[in-house]
């Protein structure tokens, strides 16, 4: 449990940060909150000449809500996003979410930045920030640029961003709809055998519109642009929601792990969107 040898680096911007990485190359890796660097590091699954720990780069911080924009540096923690007041009035579903990630002490140390730029199906953040729509800036040698939450995961671990660039801000539109992040896991701190999120708006009686995304049922995050068509249109009634579960069904691809067999995790993933679609509706 006792890592090979490395070069720490403590830059307190990003330019100098970046600078590393260049001069480093593939040698060199980013080091936000830690949780599953460290112990890939320990454990000898991961070999990193050069780790470069961002805790001092205050440009990385802080939280923004400005004109209906939220905007969330890749450094806040996820306890920082329950203490938000203005993340929990502009975008209730991340406070809800950041709840329901792992445990209190995980929270204090795990990065909103961290949990999306891994690229680990099991993390909470991608799927929901693909579910509000979000938009992740990276900054590398080049410039800035950003890319959809939709668009940047690939696989299992891998992701748009190039290695030489740093994911630094997360920015979505604040939302009033109605809101549910579902999660079954089989003990406090686990990943999710199945996890949800729903953001519904309505107009009379009938959903105007939705969006459904799904957690640690793929190699990467899913955002299922047909369950949220199957609910738009309707009361959100039973036949609406099993039409939408029956459109989730047919987007997620999981696989037998130590958490259930694949028949298991998509009945967990039906029950999951189903409460999550009724707790949305019931709030928007």
């Amino acid at each position: 449990m006792i890592p090979a040898a490395f070069e720490y680096h403590r830059p307190d911007s990003i330019s100098a940060a970046l600078a590393i990485l260049q001069d480093h190359g593939d040698d060199a890796r980013v080091l936000a909150g830690g949780h599953s660097l460290i112990p890939m590091m320990k454990l000898r699954m991961a070999d990193i000449p050069h780790l470069v720990d961002l805790q001092d780069v205050a440009d990385l911080r802080g939280i923004s809500v400005q004109d209906g924009n939220v905007d969330i540096g890749a450094m806040t923690t996820q306890a920082e996003l329950i203490a938000s007041a203005d993340i929990a009035k502009a975008a209730p579903i991340l406070h809800e979410a950041a709840l329901q990630i792992a445990d209190p002490q995980v929270r204090y140390m795990g990065t909103v930045g961290g949990n999306i730029a891994n690229g680990d199906p099991g993390n909470d953040l991608p799927g929901l920030m693909q579910c509000l729509d979000a938009s992740f800036t990276l900054v590398g040698p080049y410039g800035s640029r950003d890319v959809a939450a939709r668009e940047f995961y690939e696989a299992a671990y891998m992701t748009a961003r190039e290695d030489d660039e740093i994911l630094t801000r997360v920015s979505f539109a604040a939302t009033d709809a109605g809101y549910a992040y579902e999660k079954q896991k089989r003990k406090i701190g686990d990943y999710a055998t199945a996890a949800a999120a729903a953001l519904l708006t309505k107009s009379g009686d009938q959903v105007s519109s939705a969006s459904i995304a799904m957690t640690n049922l793929s190699d990467v995050p899913v955002f299922s642009e047909s369950a949220g068509a199957a609910l738009v249109g309707t009361a959100c009634d039973a036949e609406a929601v099993k039409a939408a579960v029956a459109a989730m069904l047919d987007d997620i691809d999981p696989n037998e792990d130590n958490r259930g067999p694949v028949a298991f995790k998509r009945h967990v993933a039906g029950v999951i969107l189903g409460r999550a679609i009724a707790r949305a509706w019931s709030r928007s």
